[in-house]
This record gives structure tokens, sequence and C-alpha cells, in this order.
């Protein structure tokens, strides 16, 4: 049997019954609809879904504050996990959001708890550099700050906000 052919493209209004659908299996605290529509409604984010065979398998909002870009949810339906999905997600990320000189600054909470995540936040050049007490509101759990940066991209954290040191 082979894969279906998955399609990133931007995130439409029609899409979001499908996108509620996969955030109420992927996540203890999904979105609500409201969220969707409010990040959909920025001019400055991006906000993208994964398409197989017409269904979307997966999403990504990240919204734009100044100059540091805030990915703010990414999401993989969790039949389908593991399979390149959010890869192929972050992938159109930066390239959505880099002006050709790789500076875009990115950043983004995770649970410390979800290894996979974060293994691949890292495989894509982010870097521990905090915590957020508390950031969970379904258990209390602190989140992760992970950042990605020129200085994370070369193993360090001097060009990450509020953060002194080297990795």
């Amino acid at each position: 049997m082979t894969s279906p052919t998955l399609e990133i493209r931007r995130l439409t209004y029609s899409d979001l019954p499908q996108v509620v659908a996969v955030e109420r299996r992927a996540f203890p605290t999904p979105w609500s609809l409201a969220m969707f529509v409010l990040e959909l409604s920025k001019p400055s984010g991006v906000c993208l879904a994964a398409v197989a065979d017409e269904t979307v398998v997966g999403h990504l909002i990240c919204s734009r504050y100044d100059t540091v870009w805030h990915l703010m949810n990414i999401a993989v339906d969790p039949d389908l996990r593991r399979r390149g999905i959010a890869s192929a997600l972050l992938r159109a990320l930066l390239e959505r959001i880099d002006d050709g000189s790789g500076s875009a600054q990115l950043t983004l909470e995770v649970r410390p708890t979800n290894e996979a995540a974060i293994a691949l936040y890292e495989r894509f050049g982010f870097r521990s550099a905090g915590t957020r007490p508390r950031y969970y509101q379904d258990n209390g759990e602190d989140a992760l700050i992970m950042w990605r940066t020129r200085a994370t991209l070369a193993g360090r954290l001097d060009d990450i906000p509020n953060v002194s040191g080297a990795a």
C-alpha cells in the first residue's frame, strides 16, 4: 500500500472542522474553534494545513510579534504520527518566514515530557533556553522554552532575548 501524497498549504476557515477534530485527538487541552478563527484572522501569521487524500491530517499556527515568530500550535493526527508530517509543516513554515538571511527568530513552548516533539524541534535547530512555570493548565506542568535563531543554529544562545551564556 502506498502512502497518500501530502500537500502543505495555507489553512482556510473551511478546514477548521477537520482541524478541531485533529486538535481534540492530539492534545489533552485542545484549542477551541474560536482560537483558530482568531489566529486565521491575523494578517501577519502563518497558518498551514497538511492534507492527504483531501483530509486535514495536521496543522501549524505561527504568529509574528515584532521581529520574533512564535510557533503556537503544531498538531498531527495521532494515528499518523512519525510519518514526517510535522517535519513537512516545519519545513514549509521556515520557507515562508525566511527572508533569505537565515535570521528569522522563532520560539515555542513544549512540554518537557514530550520527548518526541523536543527531538523534532532540535533537528530543526531549536535549543532550550528556559522554562515557563506551570504553563500547562491541565496538569500545571512547566513549559520548556525553545528558540531557533542564527546562534542556536551555530550551537549558541547569545542572540536569544533575556538569555545569557552558551549552550
